[in-house]
């Protein structure tokens, strides 16, 4: 792992290819631009607590791609990057490889994927950090650098990369992973929730606020919260009583949810509703019900000064025990903080 010297600029090493996409690399790009003018306007939060008393010499920010030259990301938008890839030298702190289209013609083509995978193995080794966005993560994959850790992509590429490289521990649902000095995160705009989360860590939580504020990042997610949403993790039945049901728990998650009171409301018996249920939606009553209510008091404790106690009761939980484990299994955090952290300047 690399070492950087604290008294000069944080190197961020973004790798960019054709057919790249463009918020993979400007996304993370803004952040830590952002990040720069807020250390250098002389107020950045010294370690964790102490008054500030120099300004951070926060980062500099360089894009390296194959070859220099411009080239066209998957979206048609053209980009130069800064050098190229072979020209990179010297210690950097953050080696951020992002994803698109091209990472897979990257890999089909032998010649392309060596000399990838080649810079790649010998550029990790002089950083301090080094990420992924979105499908950058098979590029990690090919060059080694994920064997034996935990790593994450887009939700609709992570069977993939589990199948393409057995040696990873592919983890579908968090926005992004850490395992020791290696981050991977899930699609796009995640790779701007692990940026901040850099930020954070290099900076301080007041410098990540900041910069989200003025990026207008509503809410600042933590890698353990879930890729998905209930309406997204779960397909809309064709049948027209179990998508009545569907509906009717969004729109009235206090109500009765359990599998028995719902058989009733369409006249079904409580297994076979279960059996359909499954079948239709692609997960059970029961779970679908708590990805409901989990996403209502989510909404609640975000948009909200409701006690917590009156959004477990309103939200369906019955008690704040109840929704604080269902918090803590499915985001890793109990409601109280994630109220701390996600609260909307509206709320």
């Amino acid at each position: 792992m690399g070492s950087v010297n604290p008294t000069e600029a944080r190197r961020i090493v973004i790798v960019t290819f054709p057919g790249i996409q463009s918020l993979d690399l400007t996304g993370p790009l803004e952040v830590f631009h952002s990040a720069d003018l807020y250390a250098h306007r002389g107020v950045a939060p010294a370690d964790r607590g102490g008054a500030p008393s120099v300004t951070d010499p926060g980062y500099e920010v360089v894009t390296a791609s194959p070859e220099t030259g411009s080239i066209r990301t998957s979206s048609g938008l053209a980009i130069t990057a800064d050098v190229a890839l072979a020209d990179v030298k010297g210690p950097i702190d953050t080696l951020v490889v992002a994803g698109g289209d091209g990472v897979h013609r990257i890999l089909a083509d032998a010649a392309a994927a060596t000399a990838m995978t080649t810079e790649l193995k010998r550029l990790a080794p002089k950083a301090r950090r080094v990420t992924s966005v979105c499908s950058g993560a098979f590029l990690l994959a090919e060059s080694g650098l994920l064997d034996g850790r935990r790593a994450t992509t887009h939700w609709s590429r992570c069977g993939e990369l589990a199948r393409r490289y057995p040696a990873v521990t592919v983890e579908p649902d968090p926005i992004f992973t850490q395992d020791g000095n290696v981050f991977t995160s899930a699609g796009v705009t995640a790779g701007m929730d692990l940026a901040l989360a850099l930020v954070e860590d290099d900076l301080g939580r007041e410098a990540a606020l900041t910069v989200a504020r003025w990026l207008v990042l509503f809410l600042h997610r933590p890698g353990n919260q879930s890729q998905f949403s209930a309406q997204l993790s779960g397909q809309l039945a064709d049948r027209d009583e179990v998508r009545s049901l569907q509906q009717t728990i969004v729109e009235h998650p206090g109500d009765d949810c359990s599998v028995e009171a719902m058989a009733r409301r369409v006249g079904m018996s409580a297994r076979h509703l279960a059996r359909v249920f499954a079948n239709e939606v692609g997960t059970t009553p029961a779970r679908y019900v708590e990805q409901v209510r989990l996403e209502a008091a989510r909404r609640r404790l975000e948009e909200s000064t409701d006690a917590v106690e009156v959004v477990a009761t309103t939200c369906g939980f019955g008690s704040t025990e109840t929704m604080r484990r269902a918090f803590i299994r499915a985001l890793g955090v109990p409601p109280a903080e994630y109220r701390r952290r996600f609260r909307t300047s509206v709320a």
